[in-house]
């Protein structure tokens, strides 16, 4: 399982121009799974975006998680071009990403296990093309692996 996790003041998704999620100040988790990921990758990860302190205090440290901003929210998107090889050639091979029948059922329970951790998670649409916009905080980028 791989996220890219970005601090952002805003950020929505949009599927065939219409809005469809959105958070304002918080996380956009771009998520990818591959094919050897079960629950325990989930549980593991959903922990580690939970308590992962990348948002200032009060001194400007990043010292604070996710829960403890008032109002913010987490937008997770799939996003399997994160399993994307581009070692070889020219063009990307994307045979390390987990296939739709296996990855879809990831998602959703990524996206429950987000929010039985009391976060307040937005979600794009699974297999469409969408347009995510954001607004990057700091920036602020973390890549994450499990």
């Amino acid at each position: 399982m791989r996220v890219l996790v970005q601090r952002v003041t805003r950020a929505e998704v949009r599927v065939a121009g219409n809005v469809i999620a959105r958070v304002g100040r918080g996380m956009l988790a771009l998520v990818g799974f591959t094919h050897s990921d079960r629950e325990a990758q989930l549980h593991w990860m959903a922990d580690k975006i939970a308590s992962l302190r990348i948002f200032p205090d009060d001194a400007g440290k990043m010292n604070r998680a996710l829960g403890d901003i008032p109002d913010a929210g987490i937008l997770v998107v799939s996003q399997f071009t994160l399993y994307g090889d581009a070692i070889k050639g020219r063009r990307p091979s994307f045979v390390d990403a987990a296939p739709a029948d296996l990855s879809n059922p990831l998602y959703q329970f990524f996206i429950q296990l987000l929010r039985a951790r009391g976060l307040s998670t937005a979600h794009g649409e699974f297999g469409a093309d969408m347009e995510v916009e954001l607004v990057n905080d700091g920036p602020v980028t973390i890549w994450l692996e499990r």
